[in-house]
């Protein structure tokens, strides 16, 4: 790694720069043997793993003192697994890469981590911001084809400003209390959407169910719906719709005559279908009618977040899916695929499919279950009014995130600018303040 690729704000600092390993104790960790049952008996030393990653992706937390697992002094001896001493910094270099903190206690790590102890020239706190303002560049640099990581060498290019050891201090008060601000309003933001979420899966819930529909009332048979109109009919998925499984992949189809694009799983967002970076896939003519998708077909997850759906819109002429998702197909004008989506959303949110998916690989809808699966259906007059005031809430719901979403950014951003420009010195601390920081998404 050069230092082109890596933190080129470095290059504005006031003050020189040092790599971070000569002014702190570079270090890393690992894993005992988990075939030597003694390595894990009597664990009373705490060791930070990637299972610990959580507690540190929001950035509220500076100190960490909790972990899933224990090590035992044993399998510390009998590893190059290392206990640091209190107020070592650490940096996760392994699929979850940049994230940071402060031991708070004395803890050892796997060697997912790499540790800084530093030295009579380095405050923690300090090199703690300075490595929480180089995590994009970290990101942005890790390599890998399956878990990205930022390897030891890399590590050991690391550098930070040295100011004296007073202003190190001065700028650790001001980011601690300023960044502490920051994620305080971030975190409600985060919390706005969250319960924007909630009240829309409720509306979803409460039309399902006919909840504001006048009239008497029956038990739907359905644990998690509750009651509906008694002139609900509940029936099958399959009464009203055709269920088909998409084309099994395989390098002969990879390589086939007739390649066209299709869509996977990880196309179909809850009402939403990207279209980017379409693989092919062949599909023979005498498959082409059985594969292909029309306008106002549902396309349900079969894993992943199984029932998880939206609704094609045409807008490729000639497109096909894969294995991993259901065609769900009207029989007549009297089935609404709009009314099934929403059906399906509110059997999600009440996780129907998670609990009676198949669990013996991981948990998934087969064709079988889809078609069995009961919803109320209305009369086509009602769903088709109940669904479109709901995609107007939807529409509504979705420029409300995006404002958050845009609030969250700018505060992301600012965040990492009063970072930078505090731990290279282009403000004076003593003086600066950060409030400005938040104009326009304070509110």
């Amino acid at each position: 790694m050069t230092k082109s690729r890596l933190a080129p704000w470095l290059s504005a600092s006031r003050w020189p720069t040092a790599p971070i390993r000569l002014v702190a104790r570079l270090g890393s960790g690992h894993t005992p043997s988990r075939s030597k049952s003694e390595y894990w008996e009597n664990c009373t030393v705490p060791w930070i793993t990637l299972a610990d990653v959580w507690q540190l992706r929001d950035g509220r937390t500076n100190v960490i003192t909790e972990t899933k697992e224990m090590v035992s002094p044993l399998g510390l001896a009998n590893s190059a697994a290392v206990k640091h001493p209190a107020g070592t910094v650490i940096l996760s270099r392994t699929a979850s890469v940049g994230f940071s903190a402060l031991m708070g206690r004395d803890m050892a790590t796997s060697q997912d981590f790499a540790t800084w102890t530093c030295g009579p020239k380095l405050e923690p706190r300090y090199l703690l911001h300075a490595l929480r303002g180089m995590a994009p560049d970290l990101t942005r640099v890790a390599t890998g084809s399956t878990h990205k990581t930022i390897y030891m060498p890399e590590i050991e290019q690391l550098r930070v400003p040295l100011p004296s050891l007073e202003e190190q201090r001065r700028i650790a008060d001001f980011l601690d209390a300023e960044t502490s601000r920051l994620d305080n309003l971030a975190f409600a933001r985060n919390r706005q959407l969250e319960l924007l979420k909630e009240r829309f899966l409720a509306l979803v819930l409460d039309t399902v169910r006919g909840a504001t529909e006048p009239g008497p009332r029956k038990a739907s048979g359905l644990g998690w719906l509750g009651t509906v109109p008694s002139s609900w009919p509940i029936t099958p998925v399959n009464y009203g719709f055709e269920v088909l499984l998409g084309k099994m992949l395989n390098q002969e189809r990879v390589n086939g005559a007739h390649l066209a694009q299709y869509l996977r799983n990880t196309n179909v967002q809850w009402d939403r279908i990207t279209t980017d970076e379409l693989l092919l896939m062949d599909f023979p003519p005498e498959e082409q009618a059985r594969y292909s998708l029309n306008p106002g077909d549902l396309l349900v997850c079969e894993g992943g977040e199984p029932g998880r759906a939206a609704i094609w819109d045409g807008r490729i002429s000639e497109m096909y899916y894969q294995k991993a998702l259901h065609r769900v197909r009207a029989r007549s004008l009297a089935s609404s695929s709009r009314w099934l989506f929403y059906c399906l959303r509110a059997a999600t949110a009440r996780k129907v499919f998670a609990v009676e998916g198949n669990t013996t690989t991981i948990a998934h809808l087969t064709g079988e279950q889809l078609r069995a699966h009961r919803f109320p259906f209305p009369d086509r007059e009602v769903q088709d009014r109940a669904t479109d005031k709901l995609d107007a809430d939807s529409r509504s719901q979705k420029q409300l995130e995006g404002l958050l979403s845009r609030q969250l950014s700018i505060l992301s951003e600012r965040r990492q600018a009063l970072i930078t420009a505090a731990v290279t010195g282009q403000f004076d601390v003593s003086t600066a303040s950060g409030r400005n920081v938040t104009e326009g998404v304070s509110a």
